[in-house]
Order: structure tokens, then C-alpha cells, then sequence
């Protein structure tokens, strides 16, 4: 039987991303037959479905080149796709949206451990060194001296080397959606105790606070900055903010598989429905 979607996911979240449920109630209210499914399961055949979003498929950091081949190769269309996703998944990104005029925090790239060193003394104050393929928060390393590095485990490159941002241990950090080229929600991600990361595993919380004008205006020029980079439009995206040097500037744009929130935001479900039934009537 031929389904209008499928919504892909990991093994370790067969069931789909934290608050799937509301997504597949919003799916079905809005007629659309739909199914998650695993990304590397072999037994998916890929040509049942109109259409393929990506959602909950936080593993590729392992196995990256095996996920962006699964992506190139599928015969069914991909929201946002298989070329976003490539560029979206370095976090070299960051310094080509600098480079095109969004405030970002100020990243280096770094592809020889050579580098580090030279790269962490072109900050003041602490610095973090994370994996440029990474997610959740793994792989990081904080310094408040350069010359540690040449003893620290970083793992293996390539690297962003970027300032410590002292703000998110006080103001956090925020997350705006914007789905269908529309702001439409925003969270509040705070750290716990002396953590810079503010993910759940790490001990942070998430809560939904009201939209910002300005937060939604710099995520709005985010997105639309990269569209412009990539030359396409991007159905989805989150553009998480923290504040430096006295303004909100992007810490990551997330056009891959960013979490809805769905259990803190399950408003956000009927705006990726729409997107989807854009996607389908295309």
C-alpha cells in the first residue's frame, strides 16, 4: 500500500523523536497516510511512499557518509534534501553564514590537530573545541588555556573552534522554528549547574517561551541566507541563538534532523503538516 509519508528515524528511537505522537495525530486529522521507518533498515522499500522527511536520525554522526549516500540514492523526494543535508552536517557552515553577514559565534575551522592550538589563541577567555560533525553535544572540549589542547582529547578532526559563549550558563539558549519559510515557535534551553551544554542528557531543561520579534528575525535571516548559499528553499529549520558581545547570534542552524520539541511545543506539528502537504502538492 502506498503511503503519502514516511518519517525517518534511528534505532534507538524506533518510535520516532520525543512527542511523536502529536505529529502522527496532526497527520492523520489532516488525511495523510504516514509511517516512521528507519533510515538504514533494508527492508524499507523506499518508492511506498509520496514523500521522505527526516526527523529523528541522530546517528549519523557514526556513520555519515553511509547516511548522506542512503539520501543521494532515494527515489522518492526528501524535504530539504541530500545536498542541504551534506553542508548542514559540518559544521563549517557557520563560518560560510559569517561570511555572508549573519551573526554567528565566531567559529574556526580546523581540519590538522596542528592547528588547534593557534586557532583556540585567537580567542580571549575560555574556548570550546567541538567534533564540526557532531550532535548533542558530544565530543566537546573546554579550555581556558590554548596550550592544553596539546594534551587534551579532542578526538579526531576535523574541528570548530569557537569561544566559550558565558551567556548560556545565565540566559541560555533559544531555539526558534521556522517551518514553511514562517517563524512560528521558540524554546528556552537552560543549562544545568556549571554545564555549557544545555541538552536533556546533559542535565539542561527545555521550556517553551513566547516568539521574539528579534530572535525571530535573526533565524528568519538565517534561513534565508542559506537558501540563498544552497540555492534552494528549505522546508524546515531550527536556528538555535545564544547572546554575545550584547546580541543574539546563531549557534547552530539545524536543517537536517532538528527535534520539533514536540513534547514541549506540540503545536509545532500542524505547521510541519503543512509543510508536508506543500511538499506533496508541489
Amino acid at each position: 500500500m502506498s503511503l503519502d509519508l514516511f518519517l525517518v528515524t534511528e534505532r534507538r528511537w524506533p518510535a520516532g523523536e520525543p512527542g511523536a505522537a502529536e505529529l502522527d495525530r496532526a497527520l492523520a486529522a489532516a488525511g495523510l497516510t504516514s509511517r516512521w521507518v528507519m533510515w538504514d533498515d533494508p527492508e524499507v522499500d523506499w518508492a511506498e511512499a509520496r514523500l521522505v522527511a527526516v526527523r529523528s536520525t541522530w546517528d549519523y554522526i557514526d556513520r555519515l557518509d553511509d547516511f548522506l549516500a542512503w539520501a543521494r540514492n532515494l527515489p522518492t523526494p526528501l524535504l530539504n534534501g541530500a545536498d542541504v543535508f551534506a553542508w548542514n552536517t559540518d559544521k563549517d557552515y557557520l563560518v560560510e553564514l559569517g561570511a555572508a553577514g549573519v551573526p554567528v559565534v565566531p567559529t574556526v575551522s580546523v581540519d590538522a590537530a596542528a592547528d588547534l592550538v593557534a586557532a583556540a589563541a585567537s580567542f580571549e577567555g575560555r574556548v570550546v573545541v567541538k567534533p564540526r560533525v557532531g550532535a548533542g553535544g558530544l565530543g566537546i572540549v573546554v579550555v581556558t588555556d590554548p596550550d592544553d589542547l596539546a594534551d587534551a582529547d579532542v578526538g579526531q578532526g576535523p574541528w570548530a573552534v569557537q569561544p566559550v559563549v558565558e551567556s548560556v550558563r545565565t540566559e541560555g539558549e533559544v531555539s526558534v522554528f521556522v517551518l514553511g519559510g514562517r517563524a512560528v515557535s521558540q524554546v528556552r534551553k537552560l543549562p544545568a549547574g556549571e554545564e555549557i551544554r544545555v541538552h536533556e542528557h546533559f542535565g539542561g531543561e527545555t521550556v517553551a517561551v513566547p516568539l521574539a520579534d528579534e530572535a525571530a528575525d535573526v533565524a528568519l535571516t538565517c534561513v534565508k541566507t542559506a537558501e540563498g548559499l544552497l540555492g534552494t528553499t528549505l522546508a524546515y529549520a531550527r536556528v538555535d541563538q545564544m547572546v554575545h558581545e550584547g546580541r543574539l547570534v546563531v549557534s547552530e542552524l539545524e536543517v537536517t534532523e532538528p527535534g520539533l520539541y514536540l513534547d514541549v511545543l506540540p503545536g509545532n506539528a500542524e505547521p510541519f503538516v503543512e509543510v508536508v502537504k506543500a511538499a506533496l502538492q508541489a
